[in-house]
């Protein structure tokens, strides 16, 4: 089988008929789908089953969020190629067939990256692939501009969004499943780290469009608690020494901005609030994230200059790698 495309699913019945018509009239049509469902209480089951029953339903006892439910689906698929995509999305009828094509040109390349666009604003970008900055702090390429085309000649990239990606099967099986400990938010950016670590990249691929109902599954209060705790962990855990000693600095005092940016907020806005109750949760969690720090970089085999000058490259249009 060319590919297994996994979706998430958590009381999303109104976002899975677009989503899994979308899918139907995919022009490559070698691959599988499979639905997993965090403990869903509308009808999404119900409805995957009624409508479309040769999707997969994987239900889980627990609520695995985006990570644990990635998580179980990778683990039940058959494909070559592993594909995510988020439910609440649209995939253009040849979305499928140009990101294996991506893949398949650049064969030293283990991920694919999707060009995500906004639902209700097709011409702007949500995601041309994901950048890290040097102050530890990660985001979407193009996020909120036109799609001029800008990002379309760029190859290979920081990393892709988890939301609509393409993923080698021996990626996994290298580098280890989404780290469930971060629950939601940045699973990808630390994917991404530990891809490079390893020596894999990321092309990105700008004929797969997929339109993205931004933040319609999450958002808000539990978006904040979860970027402040992980944009900590991730960055005292994940990043090779040399890079952290050279740019501690930056990646302290952006930290220390953002605090003092949510506390005059806290008492009136819950995000503001949650955001402060994530730093402080991730300065708590660092012992454990350092002493997670040796068994990532044991392994790693990638020269951490490499990985330097993709951060270098920050949010804007870069060249070819």
């Amino acid at each position: 089988m060319r590919a297994s495309v996994v979706i998430p699913n958590g009381n999303g019945r109104h976002h899975l008929e677009t989503c899994l018509a979308a899918l139907a009239v995919q022009t490559e049509r070698d691959f599988e789908i499979i639905c997993v469902d965090n403990e869903s209480t509308d009808d999404s089951v119900a409805f995957v089953e009624s409508t479309h029953p040769s999707v997969r339903i994987l239900r889980l006892a627990w609520n695995g969020v985006f990570a644990g439910a990635v998580n179980a689906g990778i683990r039940a698929t058959r494909g070559d190629t592993i594909v995510l995509l988020n439910n609440d999305t649209e995939a253009e009828p040849r979305w499928l067939e140009e990101l294996l094509a991506a893949l398949d040109a650049a064969p030293d390349a283990s991920v694919a990256a999707s060009k995500m666009l906004l639902w209700d604003r097709r011409d702007t970008l949500h995601s041309a692939g994901d950048y890290y900055r040097l102050d530890g702090i990660p985001g979407s390429r193009g996020v909120w501009e036109r799609d001029d085309g800008r990002y379309d000649a760029d190859h290979y990239i920081f990393g892709a969004c988890a939301g609509a990606a393409a993923y080698r099967r021996g990626f996994f099986d290298d580098i280890g499943l989404f780290d469930q400990s971060l629950v939601a938010y940045c699973e990808d950016v630390d994917l991404n780290i530990r891809a490079l670590l390893r020596g894999h990249r990321c092309v990105f691929a700008p004929a797969a469009r997929v339109y993205h109902r931004l933040s319609a599954t999450g958002g808000g209060a539990f978006a904040s608690y979860y970027c402040a705790r992980n944009f900590v962990t991730i960055a005292a855990r994940d990043l090779p020494a040399p890079i952290a000693r050279r740019h501690w600095r930056s990646i302290v005092g952006r930290q220390v901005a953002l605090a003092l940016e949510a506390a005059p907020k806290a008492l009136r806005e819950p995000a503001a609030l949650a955001r402060l109750r994530g730093q402080f949760d991730g300065i708590r969690g660092l012992p454990h994230a350092l002493a997670g720090r040796a068994a990532m970089h044991g392994r790693a085999k990638a020269d951490w200059r490499v990985i330097e000058s993709l951060m270098r490259r920050g949010p804007r249009p870069v060249g070819d790698a």
